[in-house]
């Protein structure tokens, strides 16, 4: 069975015990992105990005670090690091199928630590609305097309970067403390998100692209 996306509350629910050491070498915990997801070099917004996780794309969860959405993953053959809050997951067994009897929530995630301090944040990104999700509970994408003279202006006129809480994802909202730029004869505006730049609609402030 699929649970329900990780959450901080759930978090606090999380434990390592019930289940014999034979038994969680049995099992894999499978992480499933609901939107096209980054995957970066550390747990934190000021990381590379190293890969993205296609919306549906599944990968192999490692672990979690204690009061925190970034997990570790085995992606593609490569260790990398998410934002789970965009992730479902998924109990397996050796076969790959899904463990009989596994209740949806919650799914005991071992703990990872990271040995690094974090970078300072100006703010949190708000998650996308439960109507950008669709019915499969995998984001609705948006169909927005920039011409490649955007893109150019984008890349020619950098913006001071910002760096969130959270992770870059179609849909999610910038606070008001972030200020955005202006893209000549053009109606989105853009700005440099956690290493990315971005385009954004001025009137509601969510991300409508995401340059990688």
């Amino acid at each position: 069975m699929t649970s329900p996306r990780i959450t901080a509350a759930l978090f606090a629910a999380l434990t390592l015990a019930g289940a014999t050491a034979q038994a969680q070498e049995a099992r894999t915990i499978v992480g499933t992105a609901i939107i096209d997801l980054n995957v970066r070099s550390g747990p934190g917004p000021e990381h590379p990005v190293t890969d993205v996780m296609r919306a549906r794309e599944r990968a192999s969860l490692v672990g979690c670090i204690a009061g925190s959405l970034w997990c570790q993953i085995q992606f593609r053959g490569q260790a990398g690091w998410i934002y789970s809050q965009y992730l479902t997951t998924q109990v397996t067994g050796p076969s790959g199928g899904a463990i009989a009897g596994q209740r949806p929530a919650p799914v005991a995630v071992p703990l990872v630590t990271y040995d690094a301090p974090a970078a300072a944040v100006s703010g949190t990104l708000v998650a996308p609305p439960p109507t950008a999700v669709t019915t499969t509970g995998v984001a609705a994408p948006l169909d927005i097309a920039p011409p490649a003279t955007v893109r150019s202006y984008v890349v020619s006129n950098p913006a001071d970067p910002v760096y969130l809480d959270g992770e870059v994802v179609i849909g999610a909202g910038l606070p008001e403390s972030v200020q955005l730029q202006t893209i000549p004869d053009y109606q989105y505006r853009y700005v440099h998100v956690n290493r990315q730049p971005v385009l954004v609609d001025p009137g509601s402030r969510r991300i409508v692209y995401v340059y990688r």
